[in-house]
């Protein structure tokens, strides 16, 4: 597979772009993104067979049911990371190895159902924070010592909307490929 081929099947909506300025109204765009994520991924997925759970998005990619489990994980610490910028000033947050928990039993496990009632939950917490963040929260910042910068909490909302339609992207493309790339050649 060519390079460019291999980058779309990795980044199917493109990576995430930072606005040069951000408005309220793509701030409560993406809210609108995070909040209904959980309810698209349960569409997607209700009726999979185990089988389907299986399929990979990509070339030595996740499984649907790994990167539904990754979703959960991830938005949870997003959540963490929201509130330790609300409550802390300019605090490091603490990354972690996302395909090592991709791995782990839980990140495996072919029932969907408690972690779909862990993403409508966390969602529903998640966008009730969002909502309520006020113009000087907004500019609250977190520093993420793997990419060595800051991050405005602004833009972090746009990075987990982004993230949301990614991984919805990820779903709907191993459907799409109907476990194409799970033959090993």
């Amino acid at each position: 597979m060519v390079r460019e081929e291999l980058f779309r099947l990795k980044f199917p909506i493109g990576e995430f772009t930072k606005p040069e300025h951000i408005s309220d109204h793509e701030i409560s765009q993406w809210i609108a993104h995070i909040e209904s994520f959980p309810s698209k991924v349960k569409e997607l997925t209700d009726d999979l067979t185990v089988n389907q759970l299986n399929w990979k998005y990509r070339p030595e990619g996740w499984t649907i049911k790994q990167v539904v489990h990754h979703c959960a994980d991830s938005h949870m610490n997003s959540l963490i990371r929201f509130k330790l910028a609300l409550t802390e000033d300019t605090p490091t947050i603490k990354p972690y190895y996302e395909d090592r928990w991709a791995n782990l039993v839980d990140g495996n496990d072919n029932n969907l159902e408690d972690t779909l009632y862990l993403l409508k939950g966390l969602h529903a917490k998640l966008t009730t924070l969002l909502r309520n963040l006020s113009p000087s929260d907004l500019l609250k910042e977190f520093v993420h010592p793997e990419h060595g910068k800051h991050f405005r909490l602004d833009e972090t909302i746009g990075v987990y909307a982004w993230h949301c339609n990614h991984h919805l992207a990820h779903i709907k493309q191993a459907l799409e490929y109907k476990g194409q790339f799970n033959k090993t050649t």
